[in-house]
């Protein structure tokens, strides 16, 4: 039976053909429908990181689907949100550098696992996790919001471009560190056999 920590990361995977079909749903009940259903996704981020701690079940397995189920959640909501409008014009150029980032992180993760090696998560890194949630969970609500006190749509987009500018020096840091243990891979003995698993199933730490 997998560990609450993973059930809460495989919840964050299982939530977006639901987010998805609330996108399609016209109405406002929707799009608020559509925000509760994201926001409970984004908020497993953080539980299932600090459970896995709390209970010692940080795991290898969890360590690979936790940013896994991440960037799937935060591309399907930038791509849905771009076709729906919400995110147009010039907009589309944060989000563009967000979802490049994105695939440039998990292709050095990929590598890095193959040598058994990390990429640590910066304080930044989180900073930037936490203001892009929030950025696409006001472009999620939009207009539906009345806008006498608050305009969620504008919110959206200026929190939108600061994440992607924390994505720039982040993926930054990224790049550099990974290049590093490419230039400077463990020794062959202390890779991972092809195929080996070195924990059980369980969870793992916040993505970046």
């Amino acid at each position: 039976m997998p560990s609450l920590p993973m059930t809460l990361t495989l919840s964050r995977i299982a939530a977006i053909p639901v987010l998805v079909a609330m996108f399609y749903v016209p109405g406002d009940p929707a799009r608020y429908a559509a925000w509760a259903i994201y926001a409970a996704a984004a908020a497993t981020d953080y539980f299932d990181g600090y459970f896995a701690r709390a209970w010692s079940q940080q795991t290898l397995i969890g360590r690979i689907f936790d940013p896994i189920a991440d960037k799937l959640l935060v591309a399907a909501t930038i791509l849905l949100l771009v076709a729906t409008g919400r995110i147009h014009g010039y907009t589309v150029l944060p989000a563009l550098v967000i979802l490049c980032r994105e695939i440039l992180v998990s292709g050095l993760r990929e590598f890095l696992t193959e040598i058994r090696a990390r990429l640590p998560v910066s304080r930044l890194a989180k900073v930037k996790t936490g203001v892009q949630m929030f950025s696409l969970g006001f472009l999620i609500i939009g207009d539906a919001m009345p806008t006498a006190w608050l305009m969620p749509g504008l919110i959206g987009e200026v929190l939108l471009w600061i994440a992607a500018l924390f994505t720039l020096v982040t993926g930054y840091d990224y790049l550099a560190e990974g290049l590093r243990h490419i230039d400077n891979p463990p020794p062959q003995g202390e890779r991972p056999a092809p195929g080996a698993r070195s924990e059980p199933p369980g969870s793992a730490r916040p993505a970046a």
